[in-house]
């Protein structure tokens, strides 16, 4: 039922060469294939590290892999010594029926450890590696970007944030999108007007300042506090397929609805699947979120139509789920794929700490 984003990237040179189908994830900086799809041996491009690296995401998954420098191909462009972490300990729901996951956000988020011996094929357990010397990666379009081959910025048109069930969801155009990798402005055929520019705050995740939060015409301011172990109180993530919302937004949005809307948002937030038929969106209001624009700028506030915060035919034909999921704390609300569906969205980290670009898509 999930709705991540995936792109074809082909890893490994020659005989070994693979074609692997990786989420696109805004909110993680590692580049990880699952040993199951990619199990290489070394030599000809790919050579052996002395790093190991165990991430842990929102979602409760994680993996432990081996670091290895390889080529990587994407689309028309091709890196060498690219680092990829070949992960042979993953719990089920890492990867999510993807070979592996593409992590586009800073170094700050790719952490590695650094331990005695080559990592591959040798194999370290997670606690092995967590004993070794903490130290980072570059992640993969940042070494792209080092190495003159493109630019650090990458553009989405995303339109459902769960698979839309059918008699053929792999072909309807609702299921699909598009991801430029080292540009975007210059793809006019997919956006109309000019951009609206939300600052980047700090450099690991797209990190942004979440100033209010609408409902239909209410609006409501939202404290720049982070939660603990975050920088500030919000990210935009394209590998979240809702929108994570602390207890206080929670509460707001459900108090501006009508009992029986409320009843409904609870019900599926719980875990019910809803009927569509229960559902009239052309009465839900539609919520609204606020960002820090650039300095200089003004704010930013994109809209997020009931079309988007509830998903029709979620997995299974006739039933809706709503992609609004609340979080235990307040300060760390992962605007994702809900609020990206309703735009043309460019991450740009060429300059300072860079900028996320919203436009109107055609």
């Amino acid at each position: 039922m999930g709705g991540d984003y995936t792109g074809v990237v082909t890893v490994g040179v020659g005989d070994s060469a693979k074609s692997l189908n990786l989420i696109l994830d805004t909110g993680s900086s590692a580049m990880a294939v699952s040993d199951n799809k990619y199990s290489p041996a070394l030599g000809n491009g790919t050579a052996a590290t002395n790093l190991g690296q165990v991430e842990s995401y929102g979602d409760g998954s994680s993996f432990a892999g081996a670091v290895l420098r390889d080529t990587v191909q994407i689309g028309g462009v091709t890196g060498t010594n690219v680092p990829v972490a070949v992960a042979y300990d993953a719990t089920d729901s890492m990867f999510r029926g993807a070979d592996g996951i593409l992590g586009l956000a800073y170094q700050g988020l790719d952490d590695a450890f650094l331990l005695p011996g080559v990592t591959w094929p040798e194999k370290y357990s997670p606690s092995q590696i967590e004993q070794g010397k903490r130290t980072t990666v570059v992640p993969c379009l940042m070494q792209l970007a080092n190495e003159g081959l493109l630019l650090e910025k990458m553009a989405f048109r995303t339109r459902r944030s769960f698979v839309k069930a059918g008699r053929h969801p792999g072909t309807d155009p609702l299921n699909e999108g598009t991801f430029i990798l080292g540009g975007g402005e210059e793809a006019t055929d997919l956006y109309t007007g000019t951009f609206q520019i939300a600052a980047v705050l700090a450099d690991d995740w797209y990190s942004t300042n979440l100033v209010s939060v609408g409902i239909d015409h209410q609006q409501f301011p939202v404290s720049s506090r982070p939660q603990a172990g975050m920088p500030t109180n919000s990210i935009v993530d394209s590998g979240t397929n809702t929108l994570v919302l602390g207890p206080t937004i929670i509460k707001r949005i459900l108090s501006a609805l009508p009992t029986a809307q409320r009843e409904l948002l609870q019900k599926s937030m719980g875990g019910e699947m809803i009927p569509n038929t229960d559902l009239d969106l052309s009465v839900w209001p539609t919520l609204s979120f606020t960002l820090q624009g650039i300095s200089g700028g003004h704010d930013v506030t994109l809209q997020v139509p009931p079309e988007n915060y509830w998903q029709l035919d979620a997995g299974e034909v006739g039933q809706a789920v709503a992609a609004i999921s609340p979080a235990q704390a307040d300060g760390g609300a992962i605007l994702g794929l809900p609020l990206m569906n309703g735009y043309y969205t460019i991450f740009d980290g060429t300059a300072g700490l860079g900028v996320i670009k919203f436009a109107t898509p055609k």
